[in-house]
């Protein structure tokens, strides 16, 4: 059994990174294959599927749905247009205005807001928007590992370490993951600025958009301060912060049929759902759960452990750039899954905390995504924006953004856990 699952697992993987329109096919195959044949037990299918996750997630997106049609983001961008001077300044606070968002909801949800404005920008300015949509995409991934709520990923963690909102900033007396991201951030700055050095054409904004609603972006800060609030709630239900953001979403929702009598928008909100990615995630936990049943967990556990030995630094070290070279070719978020109780399992085994290997498992693999274009879900939306728009992205137009970034960002981040948390 233990053999049929490592192949099931790994034909999987593969044929996930070929056929990425197929991905929900292919996990859900991979899930029913573990129960036909036993290793998945049915009796664990309910208990294996984080609902926490797909509540927070689906919540979050009808959300930044009703905070886009407010045109919020476009006043916002009009702001850093004013602001930013030459075309190279304009890149530079986009990047840095959508991983600032992407900190607090999802990196897919953040490109498909701020991208446009990006290109609506790059068209008033007669210049390619290749550079800015790549760096807005490549951003967003950065920030998405800064708190619990800005990354698929950040919120397997969260639920799976017990982690609240605040641990993120501040955990057992010492700086937590966010300030290691935000020094990644700032430090790609200098590197966007060698990057873009020759983009200089003046610019400013002609006109202001007006907003035409404010609750929605209330009504986002409002779930934030929620979130944060329950994170000091001892012994709340696993599924507290998931019906926070789908109770805030559902606020949204009847209040749009309230006030427009009309159901279009509603509608619309809770179209924009991403039901692929919540499927691919559900169909994930099951095949994670089939595994770990199976005791492969604990195989790879046993088998890093016996390459790094006691060595904290030697075993973080090679969580932290597997992930960035794993991550840069396939999706962080079964990585992510596979290797939480694989982490588990190391520092049980050593007898230590598990949240240095954690923190350096989050950095390299949300961050390795920017190394390529098929790297992060992220990516894969903005080049389809851009063939939109009839700009096509080769895998050396990506990383001559992507890796500069990566490297850059994740250095500094592997640096700061390193001294903080060994």
């Amino acid at each position: 059994m233990k053999i049929l699952a490592i192949i099931v697992f790994i034909a999987m993987y593969v044929l996930m990174t070929m056929f990425l329109s197929k991905r929900i096919f292919i996990v859900f195959a991979a899930a029913a294959i573990f129960l036909i044949t036993g290793i998945l037990p049915l009796s664990s299918v309910f208990g294996a599927i984080n609902w926490n996750v797909l509540l927070m997630i689906a919540g979050t997106m009808i959300l930044v749905e009703f905070f886009i049609r407010s045109k919020m983001p476009n006043m916002i961008a009009d702001l850093l247009l004013d602001k930013a001077g030459t075309v190279k300044w304009v890149i530079i606070l986009m990047s840095l205005f959508s991983g600032f968002i992407s900190a607090f909801m999802d990196n897919v949800a953040t490109v498909l807001m701020v991208a446009p404005v990006g290109i609506a920008i790059c068209k008033k300015l007669k210049i390619s928007p290749v550079p800015m949509i790549l760096s807005i995409a490549v951003s967003s991934n950065l920030q998405g590992a800064a708190t619990l709520v800005g990354d698929t990923t950040s919120i397997m963690l969260g639920a799976y370490a017990n982690m609240d909102f605040m641990s993120f900033f501040w955990m057992n007396g010492r700086p937590g993951i966010f300030f290691a991201v935000e020094l990644g951030a700032v430090m790609t700055v200098p590197v966007m600025l060698i990057l873009f050095r020759k983009h200089n054409q003046k610019v400013q904004a002609q006109e202001r958009t007006k907003v035409e609603d404010y609750v929605p972006t209330c009504l986002l800060l409002l779930m934030v301060v929620l979130l944060i609030g329950a994170s000091f709630l001892p012994d709340k239900p696993e599924v507290t912060n998931g019906l926070i953001c789908c109770s805030i979403a559902a606020v949204a929702v009847i209040r749009d049929l309230i006030q427009t009598h009309k159901t279009e928008g509603a509608v619309r909100a809770v179209k924009a759902v991403d039901y692929e990615t919540l499927l691919l995630l559900l169909g994930l936990f099951l095949v994670i759960q089939g595994i770990t049943e199976a005791g492969i967990i604990d195989d790879v556990a046993s088998a890093i452990a016996s390459v790094g030995g006691k060595n904290m630094f030697l075993l973080y070290t090679i969580i932290v750039w597997v992930s960035v070279l794993a991550s840069a070719f396939i999706d962080n978020i079964p990585y992510v899954a596979t290797m939480l109780p694989v982490i588990r399992g190391i520092t049980g085994a050593l007898g230590v905390e598990p949240y240095l290997l954690y923190f350096g498992l989050l950095t390299g693999a949300t961050l390795g995504g920017n190394l390529t274009p098929i790297g992060a879900s992220a990516n894969i939306t903005a080049t389809g924006l851009l063939k939109k728009e009839g700009y096509v992205t080769s895998f050396k137009d990506f990383m001559k953004i992507g890796v500069p970034f990566t490297l850059t960002a994740v250095l500094c981040g592997y640096l700061f856990i390193w001294f903080v948390w060994h």
